[in-house]
């Protein structure tokens, strides 16, 4: 039974701290969503962010507000695990691999999400703020990583970094 609820748990905690991690890189990096991406963004976390935003102001143009609250989010989904007697120590050291995992994850998603635009349809209206997403992620890479033919393997290696990225993370915390 309480793998059941903490399927659930799980899931709605990662669509809410999903988007608040959405909503603090497109603040980050300056890149205006679409109006229907920002209402979604937006009405799903505004509960959260904005008596947050009292605590936290904006400090350098950056949205602590959001960020605070995917970890938060995060922090209490991890909290059930305190039902099965875990520590309170380890309670946070599961919240901060989630966290970060989330954040691997999300970034992964774009890079899925741009190349599928890529190949089915490019000018599809959601293609430019997919590409503005990943852009300072692939940015650097393109600089070192050189065109094969007239295909931008930055995209590939950034999935391969990610990855590389998470396996080091299940290696550094070695808990669930």
């Amino acid at each position: 039974m309480f793998s059941i609820v903490m399927l659930i748990v799980d899931t709605v905690a990662s669509v809410l701290g999903g988007v608040l991690l959405l909503r603090f890189w497109m603040q980050a990096i300056r890149v205006r969503p679409p109006s229907t991406i920002a209402q979604f963004t937006f009405q799903l976390s505004d509960w959260l962010v904005r008596p947050l935003r009292r605590v936290v102001p904006g400090i350098g143009g950056y949205d602590w507000a959001s960020l605070i609250g995917a970890y938060l989010v995060v922090l209490l989904a991890s909290s059930l695990w305190l039902i099965q007697g875990q520590p309170v120590q380890t309670i946070f050291l599961i919240a901060l691999k989630h966290f970060l995992q989330w954040i691997i994850y999300g970034f992964m998603a774009l890079l899925v999400i741009e190349a599928i635009f890529s190949w089915v349809n490019p000018h599809a209206p959601l293609a430019p703020f997919v590409r503005a997403m990943n852009e300072p992620l692939l940015r650097p890479l393109r600089r070192v990583v050189p065109l094969v033919g007239s295909l931008d393997l930055s995209l590939l290696v950034a999935l391969i970094l990610l990855q590389i990225a998470s396996a080091v993370l299940a290696m550094m915390f070695g808990i669930r």
